[in-house]
């Protein structure tokens, strides 16, 4: 007799719930339930990252009022409303490229909060079997093969590319030559800022000290760098938070010297946010203009620190320290600048101590000295995110990673590393003995990263 039969009259048996078994469902659950650093963080811890950001993160991209005009007009300024063009271009160069490109897309292409060019790699690995390094992670290798029909055109795209990139080695190639090309610019970037930095920087107190020979100034500078890549052993927590209150302090300088020359010389400047001055600049100067955009484009050196120094952080963090204090800060300096260049136009070559207030000068001078000297930290930083990603992914020999804070996840030191950098920063140090061919070396390094794929 069945189980039925003998259940009791008036009573009805309700079946189980049926549980759905198909691969791509699973594969779904688990990698979508995954925590990955900084998915769960307090809004305290936030803001304790967001202020370390700052000085490990913004200090080249917050130190380029030093030198944008004078590179965008080396021979001078031709015309008065060639002020407010530059100014335009650079203020719509800050928010396209660092805010909307990084801060508001290329943050969330991040590898479980990872970032750098490695991270996109194992991104796209997550979801097609394009990888040519053994796998690493368990989400990687059980990327599902089950095939559904696609609701819409947007997803019937991506199923074809994800199935052309399978189906072809030279993609597959191309993929990982451009990620390996795209990480060894950021190394090499890590290795001359430093170098670059710190030798700009001493080589500054010339102005003051013209006593000093250009020998003591390049044994400065190694002592300096000897001093920086020492210190990166007690991790980006403790470095953030003795690097950052500086490069606070700086940003509060520019941003209050900006608006005092906005105030005092020409509030007509803020007319540049209309970009139609943008396209009368490009009409005025035609091929000069086009040549000038290798000097506004310093604005965003060190952008690519955003993303890979990502994994030291969290994108909420980057995204307040951004938002609330690198753009108002040196926006505010720009638009001063060309406040004060309005009514003092020959003074281009060095518009950044010229158009400080007298009363101002030597605070600003000090601490511009050491923002120099720290704007090197976030290659630094990056270089060691992205190698940790890379030891993950399998692509490097094991060497020692030392993980420098148990409070804040993804933050690590790879003495290693940190060796074969400080040293090669070092013998770069000798080597470029004049300001003129660190900027030749750094102008061409800047040509050649900015040819290369997001990190």
């Amino acid at each position: 007799m069945s189980a039925q039969a003998e259940e009791p009259r008036g009573t009805e048996t309700v079946p189980a719930p049926l549980k759905r078994h198909d691969s791509l469902w699973g594969d779904a659950e688990k990698v979508s339930h995954s925590n990955h650093h900084g998915s769960r963080v307090s809004w305290v811890r936030t803001l304790s990252l967001a202020f370390q950001s700052v000085g490990i993160i913004y200090g080249d991209i917050g130190t380029s009022p030093l030198y944008v005009y004078s590179s965008t007009f080396p021979d001078g300024i031709k015309h008065n409303d060639d002020l407010l063009g530059v100014l335009s271009l650079i203020i719509y160069t800050l928010i396209i490229i660092p805010m909307l490109k990084y801060v508001f897309i290329v943050l969330y292409a991040n590898d479980n909060g990872d970032g750098g060019t490695f991270a996109l790699y194992s991104l796209i690995s997550r979801y097609a079997k394009i990888r040519m390094i053994p796998d690493q992670q368990a989400e990687d290798a059980a990327v599902s093969n089950y095939r559904i029909e696609a609701p819409n055109s947007q997803l019937r795209r991506a199923q074809w590319a994800k199935q052309k990139l399978e189906s072809s080695k030279a993609a597959k190639i191309a993929l990982f030559t451009l990620t390996i090309l795209g990480t060894s610019m950021v190394i090499g970037d890590g290795t001359l800022t430093p170098a670059i930095s710190v030798l700009s920087a001493v080589s500054g107190i010339r102005e003051k000290a013209p006593s000093l020979t250009q020998t003591q100034v390049v044994l400065i500078s190694v002592a300096i760098l000897f001093m920086l890549f020492s210190v990166q052993r007690f991790g980006t927590d403790k470095v953030g938070y003795t690097f950052a209150p500086v490069i606070s302090v700086w940003f509060l300088f520019i941003a209050g010297i900006g608006l005092y020359n906005l105030v005092v010389h020409d509030v007509g400047v803020l007319r540049a946010f209309n970009p139609i001055y943008i396209i009368q600049y490009f009409k005025r100067n035609g091929k000069e203009g086009w040549v000038s955009l290798g000097g506004v484009i310093l604005c965003v050196t060190g952008t690519e620190g955003m993303f890979a120094d990502l994994g030291h952080f969290n994108i909420r963090a980057v995204q307040i320290s951004f938002n609330g204090i690198l753009f108002p800060a040196v926006g505010l300096c720009y638009i001063g600048q060309a406040a004060y260049l309005r009514k003092f136009p020959e003074n281009v070559a060095n518009t950044f101590y010229r158009s400080i207030p007298a009363p101002m000068f030597w605070p600003t001078f000090i601490v511009a000295i050491l923002a120099a000297i720290i704007a090197s930290q976030a290659m630094l930083s990056g270089a060691f995110a992205i190698l940790s990603k890379a030891l993950s992914l399998g692509c490097m020999p094991r060497v020692q990673v030392i993980h420098t804070s148990h409070k804040y996840e993804g933050q690590v030191y790879i003495p290693e590393v940190n060796f074969i950098m400080g040293l090669a920063s070092i013998v770069v140090t000798v080597a470029f003995r004049t300001t003129t061919s660190i900027g030749h070396a750094y102008g061409s390094v800047l040509l050649l990263h900015s040819s290369s794929p997001p990190t």
